[in-house]
């Protein structure tokens, strides 16, 4: 088998965070599930479909556990690695606090691949991990049909730094850190219709690890974080909006996009997963009339590897802006508000 002409991407059916359940159908599947609650200290479970779980472990210091994997929507194994890494450990940092370790989580077609293309997926992974300044500390691997991988990831967090979806308030402004595209950029490239260009935009911005929320949880005007991917901006929106019982407003020509993200959507490059997203929650979103059908296929669109997504004081909204872009997030917008309202989402061009 030679790694220089075997396409990672046609060994799996999906890529990247478009591959995750619609949320209708993980809302059925968690329906008769548990609930949490009896754990006293178990601070964030699964109540409002927020980023990570959160333990307290004594009266400061809490411990932030999540996992997440996919498959590639990437031919270099490299590069999936790094964007699979990314992803992960954004999770912990959406919620405040700063990741400590990681296990890896693989699943190959070891008589489809080469092995060498299997190491170098690790090797992302793991460079990632040190990008971060921690180790992958172990892991578990399994022969499967199509390549998956990804990581479970531990973090630590102080009581008071810790940042759920459900913390926005009226009033506050909305800010989102990377620009929109993953999808349809992850669409066109299975075409093979992506420039070089694009496909460079497309790495570097998935794989920027979104470390600038472990800081936004020690900032008192900030009151709810979640980090944006497989259901889209309007999906995570939503979830913040239900979760804190208020209106969220978009403002969708704010949002910042990929340099060729509005000329490939209007070109019909989108995904499954984004026509999914919109069938599961687009009942609860008020879409202007003048927000054109492509524009609303980049709200849908799954971001795997987003940016982070946050509720924050209108007064030092701009301030906070200029911060997070000096911190090497350029694409960062003020995009929205938070009303008093039934729960939901308006978007208005």
């Amino acid at each position: 088998m030679d790694n220089s002409t075997l396409r990672l991407t046609a060994l799996a059916h999906g890529g990247g965070c478009g591959c995750k359940l619609a949320p209708s159908v993980l809302q059925q599947l968690l329906a008769d599930q548990p609930m949490s609650r009896p754990f006293a200290r178990l601070l964030v479970g699964t109540e409002t479909g927020d980023d990570a779980a959160v333990w307290q472990l004594d009266e400061e210091t809490c411990v932030i556990a999540t996992t997440d994997f996919f498959m590639p929507m990437v031919d270099d194994p490299f590069d999936f690695g790094r964007i699979a890494a990314t992803n992960a450990i954004s999770d912990v940092y959406a919620m405040g606090g700063k990741p400590i370790l990681a296990l890896a989580i693989v699943g190959m077609p070891i008589d489809k691949m080469p092995t060498g293309m299997v190491r170098e997926i690790l090797r992302g992974g793991s460079a990632i991990c040190a990008e971060a300044g921690i180790p992958v500390a172990g892991g578990h691997s399994i022969d499967s049909p199509e390549p998956i991988y990804g990581l479970a990831v531990v973090g630590t967090c102080p009581l008071s730094s810790i940042r759920r979806n459900s913390g926005a308030r009226a009033g506050d402004a909305l800010i989102l850190t990377k620009a929109l595209g993953v999808g349809i950029y992850s669409a066109a490239f299975k075409k093979g219709a992506l420039p070089s260009d694009a496909y460079a935009e497309l790495i570097a911005s998935t794989t920027l690890l979104n470390r600038v929320g472990a800081e936004l949880g020690r900032n008192a005007d900030v009151h709810a974080v979640t980090d944006v991917t497989g259901f889209g901006i309007l999906g995570h929106a939503l979830e913040m909006a239900k979760g804190s019982n208020k209106r969220l407003t978009l403002k969708a020509g704010e949002i910042a996009l990929f340099n060729s993200c509005a000329e490939l959507a209007e070109q019909g490059c989108v995904t499954g997963a984004s026509h999914r997203n919109w069938a599961s929650y687009g009942e609860s979103v008020f879409l202007a009339e003048d927000v054109p059908p492509w524009r609303r296929h980049i709200l849908t669109d799954p971001q795997t590897s987003g940016g982070l997504l946050i509720a924050c004081s209108a007064e030092r909204a701009e301030e906070l802006l200029r911060e997070i872009v000096a911190a090497g997030y350029p694409a960062a917008r003020i995009i929205g508000a938070v009303e008093e309202g039934e729960p939901g989402l308006h978007v208005t061009a």
